[in-house]
């Protein structure tokens, strides 16, 4: 299979890529499904079924309002957040569904949106069944969708098919790898920096022009979502009384600017404040882009936000090659691994993003190919491991602290990169080789289910 950069950077809402924006696009494809089908305008009842992860995280994670507006006829990338608890409010209190925002339809939550905390589909832990009846309780229309990680979502019948059949084709573009190694010598054949052969690549689907225009957006969201992230105050939802920190932080960076002389270390403030204000602004359901992932989107914004705001000379042509670079490495594990923590725990998300922004920044500071590999798989090396066990399903804790942490854990794994030649002992198709073993040998409550680990040893309340 052969993945776009635009495949890793989605723009979406919080709290969650693959239990909000996944099940989103389901609920909306369903509609469109209805509607090929010529049994939308006879849709007289719509069931919705969450199964596994999706169901023991699913109220902490939004699943319950994505799926809701997803049947709405809303889309991750288009739906404004600020509408989202209207919109919701006048469904409960109306005891009806505007299907496909076309027409209402009577639905009560406590029938028609189920959650099956102890049934797991066989294909994935993010499993979810839609059915559509008509006026006299036939099945008009059903399909299982599994939210694979990062918005990525697969219908029952598309896990049959082989990936390149769901796919682009690896033969679609002129630069086609399957791991590092092969990237790596691509790049070396064609005398190529990883950037220019991505970028190569995506022009079998959009011109230069639009190549450029879609990523620099993509950065627009982030830094906006960053500057949102830096003014609001006030309490997370969700009933943890978690309170917002990144503007507070903000205003005490801002305020008394000349600390900065005095502690070396206060840029590492700033690259905290980044990754803090996207994390708070995702768990709150604003606009936000995965990165891979909703839980781990602040980790390459404020990586990027670090080279924008402090690195001398930092440019355009910079930023647009630093997220191609973190998107092809992004590629690998997609391809190799896997960026769901209900399939691999946080390693797939936070250790992702860690290993992507590394090597990315590598990668504008100067690096060569093989210290750009180094860094990626420094990132991912010393977050083997890392659990998803988040307090009572709720995007907020450990999971805001944990893209700080992640964001300079990328830093310095460039910084070593640079330090060396390139040569090292582990290479990033072994890590993420390890990285996928060790998610499958991970226990089940430690994957996004809340059932171990901080989501059972701390108090939520």
């Amino acid at each position: 299979m052969s993945l776009s950069v635009f495949d890793l950077f989605k723009i979406g809402i919080g709290p969650s890529s693959s239990h909000t924006v996944g099940p989103m696009w389901a609920s909306f494809r369903f509609i469109q499904e209805l509607k090929d089908r010529d049994v939308f305008a006879s849709t007289a009842r719509v069931d919705a079924h969450l199964y596994g992860s999706l169901a023991l995280t699913g109220k902490g994670h939004a699943t319950d309002v994505a799926t809701l507006l997803g049947l709405m006829g809303e889309r991750p990338d288009l739906t404004d957040p600020d509408q989202v608890n209207h919109r919701i409010e006048l469904l409960r209190s109306s005891g009806a569904l505007m299907l496909g925002g076309e027409r209402p339809i009577p639905f009560n939550e406590t029938d028609n949106l189920v959650f099956h905390f102890t049934h797991f589909l066989a294909k994935h832990p993010n499993g979810m069944e839609l059915r559509a009846f008509d006026s006299a309780g036939i099945i008009l229309h059903q399909q299982t969708y599994y939210s694979v990680g990062g918005g990525f979502v697969l219908s029952e019948p598309e896990t049959e098919q082989s990936s390149e059949d769901r796919t682009r084709r690896d033969d679609d573009v002129p630069y086609p790898f399957r791991n590092a190694q092969e990237l790596l010598a691509l790049c070396k054949e064609h005398k190529m920096t990883l950037a220019q052969l991505v970028r190569e690549n995506e022009k079998t689907w959009r011109s230069e022009d639009e190549f450029r225009q879609g990523v620099l957006n993509i950065w627009q969201v982030m830094d906006n979502c960053i500057r949102r992230g830096c003014k609001e105050t006030g309490e997370l939802p969700g009933g943890l009384k978690i309170k917002r920190r990144a503007a507070k932080l903000y205003k005490e960076l801002t305020e008394r600017p000349e600390a900065g002389f005095k502690d070396q270390l206060t840029v590492m403030d700033w690259i905290n404040l980044y990754a803090m204000a996207v994390n708070e602004e995702n768990a709150a359901g604003g606009r936000v882009v995965t990165a891979p992932t909703n839980g781990a989107a602040g980790v390459i914004p404020a990586v990027l936000a670090y080279y924008d705001r402090f690195i001398p000379n930092s440019n355009e042509e910079g930023i647009i090659n630093f997220l191609t670079v973190a998107a092809a490495i992004g590629m690998l594990y997609k391809r190799n691994a896997s960026i769901s923590a209900a399939e691999v725990g946080c390693q797939g998300e936070i250790g992702v993003a860690c290993s992507m922004a590394a090597g990315a920044l590598c990668a504008v500071l100067g690096g060569t190919n093989e210290q750009i590999e180094n860094a990626a798989e420094i990132g991912m090396e010393h977050n083997l491991g890392l659990t998803c066990d988040p307090i009572g399903g709720l995007v907020q804790v450990p999971c805001i602290e944990r893209n700080t942490m992640g964001a300079v854990k990328a830093i310095n794994a460039a910084r070593l990169a640079l330090r060396g030649s390139g040569e090292h002992h582990v290479s990033l198709d072994s890590v993420i080789e390890t990285m996928r073993q060790t998610g499958m040998d991970m226990q089940a409550k430690y994957k996004e289910t809340s059932t171990g680990g901080l989501a059972v040893n701390v108090v939520n309340c």
